[in-house]
């Protein structure tokens, strides 16, 4: 299956803005959508694929901080660089701190911008690789007995099934074909291996 194609989403009230940016981004292969106010954004935005987010700083009802922590709240996995008319150092720190990847005064420079949304796309396509595994393992996860997750925690503890076995008040020959069956649905083939899955669930 293709990676989905990336986007840039430019939000600005100024359709002059809109237009200069969007010529630069097209300029470079990046297909785009321009959108008026944050409501515009958070209609069309679109979680699936790669983005990056221009976002004006000062628009019309909603704010571009605003906006950013609504993005937040969806869990959106577009990395957003903002833009201002006017420099204001705590809104850019604010902007940062919660994850912006850069703070930009208008004018600027173009190849700053785009180098920019260049790192705001590998950004996204990396939290977009993250949540497609996340959700591959919890889709597994759940395919899991309340025994077999009883089992896959004291597996992950170090407990050999014998003591597994004694824990659960069941056989080890029990535990061995939880254990197997876990393995099964985890689509590894060792106990080493097992750990790693059960692993990498907690990280994402």
């Amino acid at each position: 299956m293709s990676e989905p194609t990336p986007i840039i989403y430019i939000v600005d009230d100024d359709p002059a803005v809109r237009d200069a940016v969007g010529f630069l981004v097209s300029s470079v292969g990046y297909p785009f959508e321009a959108c008026a106010s944050g409501a515009e954004l958070l209609q069309r935005l679109d979680n699936a694929r790669p983005a990056c987010i221009v976002l004006d700083v000062r628009l019309p009802g909603v704010s571009g901080l605003e906006i950013q922590r609504e993005l937040q709240n969806r869990n959106s996995i577009a990395g957003v660089i903002f833009i201002t008319g006017h420099g204001d150092v705590p809104k850019a720190v604010r902007a940062m701190r919660h994850g912006a990847i850069d703070f930009l005064e208008k004018p600027f420079d173009d190849q700053v911008l785009l180098d920019r949304v260049s790192d705001a796309l590998q950004a996204s396509k990396t939290a977009l690789a993250k949540q497609g595994r996340r959700e591959k393992l919890e889709r597994k996860l759940g395919a899991l007995t309340e025994r077999e997750r009883e089992v896959l925690s004291l597996v992950i503890a170090g407990k050999t099934s014998k003591a597994i076995a004694a824990d659960l008040d069941i056989s080890s020959k029990t535990v061995e074909n939880h254990r197997h069956n876990l393995m099964a649905k985890a689509g590894v083939n060792s106990v080493a291996q097992l750990i790693s899955w059960a692993t990498d669930i907690s990280d994402v």
